[in-house]
């Protein structure tokens, strides 16, 4: 809790209307290092969460296979929800930046315990997220030593459980560490890792678009205009599993949001770092996508880019064709790079929503708990990499299916809380929406329809995954995918209810009042 600040002291505002509270955050102060990042490196820390690299090499293959040459369009078609849920973000932080993001505006907007659950969301998320970059760093770092040594014994390193498994443990270990020391410390690291990962993107989308051009490549493809157009997609089941995986690309560029207390200006500068990013997140997807399906195609054999063999890592199938040899090893070191970067900053958003979920008595106190010296949320950041140490080595050893369902119901926890916030602007600003034209617009309409168009994709996603065809199998003839993420969301009701009754003032709205906006502030 807020160092300093009299037992049972209010920070209170008026709903619509509440003033600039700078580093201090909507909750008062939470002992984080207010004024540390500025709008550049706010928005290095968005486009390293999100890790473009990782994110291309895993889903151009089965984006391809839900929808073929529309990838393009379906990458598009995902930027506007994101687009239009960027605007409630902004505007809502604008108005009472806090750490907490979907979490407090939630609650803020429609209570406690709906706020409780998009905090569940996002936890939940970003823990999936971190055991999966983990074991995708594991995997190209074993292959581009492979490449660099030329060796395939090495390559091959990755395929013994036991080593996998224990290079996942220490990458997660090392991340943790890094996050828990703050980001001010690393921050050059991350300009290094997000400016490699951009310019191998611009280098592999350049020599294949020129290979491509110049013919002699017995898969390539010529551009067509109609790859961009969303309209051609086969059908809407199609379109909503491709735009599933088009969500899941762009999911966290709202780090920039959740260090707000941290940013220079945190009224306005997060805002625009998530603009910003986002506009450079699209912009690089499209150029990889058209540049790899020129090159490529999106055949089922050889380097198509549907080939089943290669879908769940594309670049690992084109660095040689496309680059050649040595500079293969660019690629592999950008994909490393990318899954690294974003191991570490991806714990920013936990972390912090966690010691927001503390500030407001929703967790337990020791979430809040704040690094007297690095200022950092140092035991909600430990006990995140715990987390995620457990659930990867815990899936794993069941079945490797379970880990890949488990990732797949992952667009279901991203669509679920970025929705709830959605929802939560429009309904946080009825009474100002009148205001003028711009109000009505960003902090309305554009929040609103985003909140449907994500509320779409969760339900059909639903519909599709109750299928025992849509993910691994099946658990009493329901789709396991299906059976994960409600649980997943059924587990968190149950982890709520139960915390409710042994500390209920949260709940019972008594540490954030949404008539006052009021956080109660213990010593």
């Amino acid at each position: 809790m807020a160092p300093g600040a009299p037992q049972g002291a209010p920070v209170s505002g008026t709903s619509g209307e509440l003033p600039d509270r700078g580093t201090a955050g909507g909750a008062g102060d939470k002992g984080l290092r207010g004024g540390s990042v500025g709008l550049l490196g706010s928005v290095v820390l968005g486009v390293s969460t999100v890790a473009p690299v990782y994110c291309l090499t895993a889903t151009l293959g089965p984006t391809v296979t839900a929808v073929g040459v529309q990838m393009p369009a379906v990458f598009l078609a995902g930027f506007l929800p994101m687009l239009l849920v960027a605007f409630a973000y902004k505007e809502l932080n604008k108005d009472f930046p806090d750490c907490g993001t979907s979490f407090t505006w939630a609650a803020r907007a429609f209570g406690p315990r709906v706020g409780w659950m998009a905090g569940w969301g996002l936890t939940v998320a970003t823990i999936v997220v971190l055991s999966n970059l983990a074991g995708v760093a594991t995997e190209f770092l074993y292959l581009m030593l492979g490449e660099m040594t030329g060796s395939g014994w090495i390559a091959e390193l990755d395929q013994d459980k036991a080593v996998h498994l224990l290079t996942v443990v220490l990458l997660i270990a090392g991340a943790t560490a890094m996050s828990y020391r703050g980001m001010t410390a690393t921050k050059w690291f991350q300009y290094g890792l997000v400016g490699l990962q951009l310019a191998v993107l611009l280098l592999f989308s350049g020599i294949a678009v020129g290979r491509a051009v110049s013919g002699g490549l017995p898969d390539s493809i010529g551009f067509s205009p109609s790859w961009l157009d969303p309209l051609q997609v086969g059908s809407f089941s199609a379109f909503t599993a491709g735009l599933s995986l088009s969500i899941f690309m762009y999911w966290g560029w709202d780090t920039c949001l959740t260090m707000n207390e941290e940013t220079l200006g945190s009224a306005r500068t997060p805002g625009r770092a998530a603009m910003i990013s986002m506009v450079t997140l699209v912009g690089s997807y499209l150029l990889v996508a058209v540049a790899a399906q020129m090159f490529a195609g999106v055949g089922t054999t050889g380097t198509g880019l549907g080939n089943p063999a290669t879908a769940d890592n594309v670049f690992a199938a084109l660095a040689r064709p496309v680059l050649g040899s040595p500079w293969s090893v660019l690629l592999f070191l950008a994909v490393v790079a990318s899954a690294a970067a974003s191991l570490q900053t991806t714990f920013i958003p936990v972390a912090r929503t966690l010691l927001a979920m503390s500030a407001y008595r929703a967790v337990p106190p020791r979430f809040g708990t704040v690094h007297p010296r690095f200022r950092t949320p140092g035991y909600a950041t430990v006990a995140a990499g715990v987390a995620t140490a457990v659930f990867y080595v815990g899936m794993s050893l069941i079945s490797e299916n379970v880990v890949q369902d488990t990732i797949l119901a992952l667009g279901l926890m991203i669509c679920f809380y970025y929705a709830l916030t959605a929802f939560a602007c429009a309904w946080y600003f009825r009474r100002t929406l009148r205001t003028s034209p711009r109000d009505l617009l960003l902090r309305g309409i554009a929040p609103l329809l985003g909140g449907v168009l994500l509320t779409a994709v969760f339900l059909q996603t639903l519909t599709d995954a109750w299928s025992p065809d849509y993910g691994s199998g099946a658990v009493l003839g329901i789709g396991s995918v299906f059976v994960i993420g409600v649980g997943i969301l059924l587990l968190g009701a149950a982890l709520m209810t139960w915390y409710g009754r042994v500390r209920p003032e949260f709940f019972r709205g008594e540490t954030l009042r949404e008539d006052a906006s009021a956080l109660v502030v213990e010593d």
